[in-house]
């Protein structure tokens, strides 16, 4: 009776791997791995600063003449 079940999970590891491995090779197709480290750079990244002021170029440039020529 446990030989049975062999011939159930054999062919069904079989087809397992068959999928696994089709999976793999669509994410290294898809460029998955590519940058590898940067996710991890970006985390460490401090952009928690002050929020930046935007400046409105189009009234006047330093010369005090109009920007819109």
């Amino acid at each position: 009776m446990g030989v049975d079940i062999l011939y159930l999970l054999i062919p069904l590891s079989v087809v397992l791997v068959f999928i696994i491995g089709l999976l793999f090779g669509w994410a290294l197709k898809r460029g998955q791995f590519e940058d590898l480290e940067g996710p991890g750079y970006r985390i460490l990244m401090d952009d928690d600063g002050p929020p930046r002021s935007r400046v409105d170029i189009s009234s006047t440039g330093d010369d005090g003449q109009s920007a819109e020529t």
